[in-house]
């Protein structure tokens, strides 16, 4: 899945705000205070929103009133436009999908005002609303293999959700035969916001595997194991990257003790002995969840990763830009913010925006719109433009 573009809408600081052309890898910069989280908050809602409900997802933010765009009213609708292309819908040529989303606030009460899936294979005809609801009641394709076939009409079934603050995506994405909405719930599901902590990180569990690294990193030692175990290719290929990333470690190891507990033990090339992951830095406990996390064999459709620098030693970003690029090369996109020019020395200059806040709103601009930074990003690293005001809008003044 490759998200292309997303629109926002009376959402906080988003009062109105597109993006368009979003890379494989796309970091965003911003001051304190623009919508950096906010925004990667856009993805987390939308996930929230498919394994609960709207309501749920609404008030995990304090509730509507607090999510919507400062001067709206209640009349007013919290909206998302993403268009993105998925190989799971079309391998040789995927089309391009759009899931629009409206949420509404009637009676004290949040409701998905209306929802639409769509797409158009090739360059003519109209796109088939595969998905297509209002308050709680809608249609749906039931004769999707038909789609692409010249002449082919669309065929449709009522369908109706318990309940109106429901997505219809994640109650007829259950569903094989619909399998379009079924490919993008399934999508959904499965998008990473990163929300690692040092603490977690270091954390002693009892026996047990975990296919991918929790959104806190609290499983590090399992997910550890569990590469170890079954991915064994793909361990020691991370192995051979320790060294470079970070210095010092050329060995680490998930053990399991006799009390069935697991422990993440690191060795130093220059001692004998391994240590626990309680004695080692903050920077390498962080590194290491980072490399877990992008050597995942099964990459996520989407991964937030916000402020990679905390902890890190600035040498050791430039390093980790390459892994996060790899890592979407492989297959999963990336969005990563930061307040690191040494981290921004590594982007190129079509995977850079940055928000920018006029008048309590933010906006998101591309760096490559402006020919002046793309011509002087062909011999300055762009860091280095940015932490020199060369990117105009990107800093306090």
């Amino acid at each position: 899945m490759r998200i292309e573009s997303i629109s926002i809408k009376n959402y906080k600081v988003f009062k109105d705000t597109v993006v368009k052309n979003l890379s494989k890898m796309s970091v965003f910069l911003g001051v304190n205070g623009s919508g950096k989280t906010t925004f990667f908050d856009v993805f987390g809602f939308l996930s929230d929103a498919l394994q609960n409900n709207v309501t749920v997802a609404i008030n995990r933010r304090g509730g509507f009133h607090e999510l919507i765009s400062r001067g709206c009213t209640e009349k007013d609708k919290i909206a998302f436009e993403i268009k993105f292309r998925s190989p799971q819908i079309g391998e040789t040529s995927p089309p391009l999908v759009t899931y629009s989303l409206e949420i509404g606030y009637e009676g004290g009460k949040a409701i998905v005002e209306r929802e639409i899936l769509k797409y158009r294979r090739g360059q003519y005809g109209q796109p088939w609303k595969f998905l297509n609801f209002e308050k709680g009641e809608g249609t749906a394709i039931s004769n999707e293999e038909e789609y692409g076939i010249k002449g082919a009409k669309d065929k449709r079934e009522y369908q109706k959700v318990s309940s109106p603050d429901i997505l219809a995506l994640k109650g007829l994405g259950q569903f094989e035969k619909y399998k379009v909405i079924s490919s993008f719930r399934s999508l959904l599901e499965h998008w990473y916001v990163s929300n690692f902590k040092i603490e977690y990180g270091r954390g002693i569990l009892e026996t047990g595997l975990s296919e991918h690294l929790s959104k806190t990193g609290d499983n590090l030692a399992q997910a550890t194991k569990y590469l170890y175990d079954y991915h064994r290719e793909t361990f020691d290929r991370m192995l051979q990257k320790l060294p470079q990333r970070i210095p010092g470690i050329n060995e680490v190891e998930a053990k399991e003790t006799e009390d069935g507990m697991i422990l993440l033990r690191f060795r130093d090339e220059n001692f004998i002995n391994p240590f626990l992951s309680k004695f080692v830095s903050d920077g390498t406990i962080k590194m290491f969840a980072y490399l877990v996390l992008l050597y995942d064999p099964t990459p996520h459709p989407l991964l937030c990763i916000e402020e990679p620098e905390n902890y890190l030693h600035p040498d050791l970003l430039l390093q980790l830009c390459e892994e996060i690029r790899e890592y979407s090369e492989r297959g999963g996109q990336v969005f990563v913010s930061t307040h690191s020019p040494d981290f921004v020395n590594g982007v190129q200059v079509e995977e850079l925006f940055f928000l920018r806040k006029d008048r309590g709103y933010t906006t998101i601009q591309a760096a490559n719109d402006d020919s002046d930074v793309r011509d002087l990003a062909g011999e300055n690293q762009l860091g280095w433009l940015w932490r020199n005001h060369y990117i105009r809008g990107a800093n306090l003044l």
